[in-house]
């Protein structure tokens, strides 16, 4: 089975999001044989990923965080989208942490990076924003030798 895993933003600004759906849906349909998609499910680039993954018929495999994860979710529109996604998920897997915190969402992506065989990553080519950040997540996965497909609209910066 091949396992794709996602890393991105929860921002996605308008200017990008149909290059990045475009893109998501490349790397997603049309595959052969089974596909396993790797997401933690967060506002944004996670949710798109999850959505398209299931659209194209591909299991997916949550990875949470922290226990208190759902508590995260200030947009209750996000939140909804996340339990709805994580309903259909056929797998999912917790981290050990009680708490969503940097090093929470580091172990998420880290653990995404180690289990896919590609990695996705919605990101605008910038330094993290904090420690589990999408620019970290993708050095850590280029670092383990994993293939990252980079997906965002050039000149389009976030807020």
């Amino acid at each position: 089975m091949k396992r794709i895993g996602v890393t991105g933003h929860r921002s996605i600004p308008v200017e990008a999001l149909g290059p990045v759906r475009d893109g998501l849906r490349s790397a997603l349909d049309g595959r052969q044989g089974p596909l396993e998609a790797l997401s933690s499910l967060a506002d944004g680039a996670d949710q798109l990923f999850a959505a398209i993954a299931l659209e194209c018929g591909a299991d997916l495999t949550v990875v949470i965080p922290s226990g208190d994860y759902e508590d995260t979710f200030e947009d209750p529109g996000a939140l909804a989208r996340y339990r709805r996604l994580r309903d259909r998920a056929t797998q999912e897997v917790r981290m050990a942490f009680a708490r969503s915190t940097d090093e929470a969402y580091y172990a998420a992506g880290t653990y995404i990076a180690d289990s896919c065989d590609r990695l996705v990553a919605v990101w605008d080519g910038l330094p993290a924003r904090g420690h589990g950040g999408t620019a970290e997540i993708v050095a850590y996965a280029r670092a383990l030798g994993k293939p990252v497909t980079v997906l965002w609209a050039e000149g389009v910066t976030r807020d």
